[in-house]
């Protein structure tokens, strides 16, 4: 059993993690691996991105691994985290689609518009149409 103190300091070192998360200088891409992406086929664009980073020499690019982000119908999904810019979530990913978001997002910072997953008043728009949750 913890006391007080102890719990305490675990909280202010959880804490101090997670504000240097805050001022995080590289890019992150995040994949969800879990049952439903690599169903869907998240391992070939996790491998794509890998290749493409090293391909590309990027050192300053963390890829990482996820759980379900919770839209298990649009996975694959790629989340895309630059410094100092909103996250950036695509979906329905193939290799090739995971090649050009490193190109283009990753090296460029232009985001891939026609792949990003868009949501209008609670409802996710894709492929420009509405779909039901």
């Amino acid at each position: 059993m913890k006391t007080i103190k102890e719990l305490e300091e675990i909280r202010k070192k959880t804490l101090e993690v997670v504000n240097q998360r805050k001022d995080r200088t590289t890019t992150r891409i995040v994949v969800g691996m879990a049952t439903c992406g690599i169903a869907a086929g998240a391992r070939p664009v996790l491998l794509a991105i890998m290749d493409e980073v090293s391909k590309l020499g990027l050192t300053d690019v963390i890829v990482a691994q996820t759980g379900c982000i919770g839209l298990c119908r649009l996975e694959p999904i790629v989340e895309v985290i630059r410094p100092g810019e909103e996250k950036v979530t695509y979906i329905k990913m193939t290799p090739e689609k995971a090649r050009r978001i490193v190109k283009e997002h990753v090296v460029e910072g232009k985001v891939v518009d026609e792949y990003v997953m868009h949501v209008v008043d609670g409802k996710v728009l894709n492929d420009y149409s509405v779909q039901n949750d």
